[in-house]
């Protein structure tokens, strides 16, 4: 199943004016998560601490961005209840989730009270934000810039620590609508 999404008045790649008609093109939301869950992601657990309890969230949309200044970015939905209670406080800690942590994935994402019951999790070294126990790495970031991202907002932090926790654990994957693992090939 392919969308034809051409342009009737296609500009220059390389500096043209934008068509102003290309906001106007439709695409099936449906094909958009259909063809872009082919592309695996890590998963990654963004928390901090508001009024000493902690708050968080699942993310699979987590990248690099820059290593002068160390940043790090992902998206968040616009509509997360839990973000704006992370964005309050200005830092977040980060965890990369291992392989055996689909669980801890999946009660992230959801829309539970308290999605720390029954986990454990240690402050972070500099902002003291909560890193969740057994993941195969540790981020510790002060909110860098929040941008628009459509239905989303794009978050960038800008790391203040940083540590492999599980050097030998697989990272957690996402791929077509379901957890998957790393094979060295």
């Amino acid at each position: 199943m392919s969308q034809d999404v051409s342009n009737p008045n296609p500009t220059e790649i390389s500096g043209g004016d934008v068509d102003p008609s290309a906001d106007e093109i439709e695409i099936d939301p449906t094909l958009f998560r259909k063809v872009l869950g082919h592309y695996p992601t890590g998963v990654v657990i963004v928390a901090s601490l508001e009024e000493s309890h902690p708050v968080g969230l699942a993310i699979g949309s987590f990248f690099s961005v820059s290593l002068d200044p160390p940043l790090v970015g992902f998206c968040v939905a616009r509509s997360s209840s839990s973000w704006p209670r992370i964005e309050r406080t200005g830092v977040f800690g980060i965890t990369v989730l291992a392989d055996d942590q689909q669980e801890t994935s999946g009660r992230f994402a959801s829309s539970a009270a308290d999605k720390f019951e029954g986990e454990q999790w240690e402050p972070a070294p500099v902002t003291g934000s909560p890193l969740i126990q057994r993941g195969v790495g540790h981020i510790d970031c002060e909110l860098y810039s929040v941008s628009d991202g459509g239905d989303h907002l794009i978050v960038l932090g800008r790391v203040r620590y940083l540590d492999v926790h599980r050097p030998d654990a697989g990272p957690l994957l996402f791929f077509r609508g379901g957890y998957g693992r790393h094979i060295s090939l």
